[in-house]
C-alpha cells in the first residue's frame, strides 16, 4: 500500500448556502414577526376535514376531485391527502388557541399540477391569519401593503379585485406592480404592469 504523508494539509471543507426559497422564506417571516406575528406550522399529510370541509369547500368543488388532488388514503373516515394549501393550519390553531389569533404559516403545499415555468406539483405558500374585534378589509390591505413594501421596496404598489374563495368573504385577488419593468409592461408581467401574487379576504363565518 502506498504510503500517506500525515504533513500533507487537509483537504478544506467546502462551505454550504441557504437555498434560495429558505433566504426569501427567513426575510419574510422576519418582516411579520416584527409585526407581532407568530410563525405556525402543521401536517403535509392533511385529512379532507381540515384542508376542505372545515373551510368551507362543497362536496363536488372541483379541488376535491383526484385529477387536482394528491391523496394518500381515500377510504379513511376523513380521506387522507397531501396538503393543497396552508389553510387547514388556520383550523387547527383557532381549535388550539382560540382569539385573538395572529400568526403565518410557511410550508410546503402540494398539488396535481404539470411541470411549466410558472406550475409545479410542490410549492411553498404563506398563509397569513388574523382573528380579533375590530379587524375590516381596511387592515388586510394595509398589512398586505406593509408587507409588498418592505420585501420588494417602497415604490411597490398593490391591486386588490374582488374575487370568490370558499372560506373567505368578502374575497379579493392580490396583485403588486411589476417588479421588472417597474409597472410600464413587460414579458414577465404580460405587459400589464401587475403579478398576481396571492388570494385574501376576510375569514368566512362559516369556515
Amino acid at each position: 500500500a502506498a504510503a500517506v504523508d500525515v504533513t500533507l494539509p487537509a483537504r478544506r471543507t467546502r462551505e454550504g448556502s441557504l437555498h434560495p426559497i429558505t433566504i426569501v422564506r427567513r426575510q419574510i417571516e422576519g418582516i411579520f414577526l416584527r409585526m407581532g406575528y407568530s410563525i405556525a406550522d402543521g401536517p403535509e399529510v392533511e385529512n379532507d376535514f381540515h384542508n376542505f370541509e372545515a373551510l368551507n369547500f362543497p362536496p363536488d368543488h372541483p379541488a376535491r376531485d383526484s385529477q387536482d388532488t394528491l391523496f394518500v388514503d381515500r377510504k379513511a373516515v376523513s380521506p387522507l391527502l397531501l396538503r393543497t394549501h396552508t389553510s387547514p393550519v388556520q383550523i387547527r390553531e383557532m381549535r388550539r388557541h382560540g382569539a385573538p389569533l395572529r400568526l403565518i404559516v410557511p410550508g410546503r403545499v402540494y398539488r396535481k399540477d404539470e411541470v411549466d415555468a410558472t406550475h409545479s406539483p410542490v410549492f411553498h405558500q404563506v398563509e397569513g391569519l388574523v382573528v380579533d374585534r375590530g379587524i375590516s378589509m381596511a387592515d388586510l390591505k394595509g398589512t398586505v401593503a406593509a408587507f409588498l413594501a418592505e420585501l420588494f421596496g417602497e415604490e411597490t404598489k398593490t391591486r386588490f379585485i374582488p374575487t370568490f374563495f370558499p372560506f373567505v368573504e368578502p374575497g379579493v385577488d392580490v396583485a403588486m406592480s411589476c417588479i421588472f419593468c417597474k409597472g410600464s409592461g413587460c414579458a414577465k408581467c404580460k405587459g400589464s404592469g401587475w403579478i398576481e401574487i396571492m388570494g385574501a379576504g376576510m375569514v368566512h363565518p362559516r369556515a
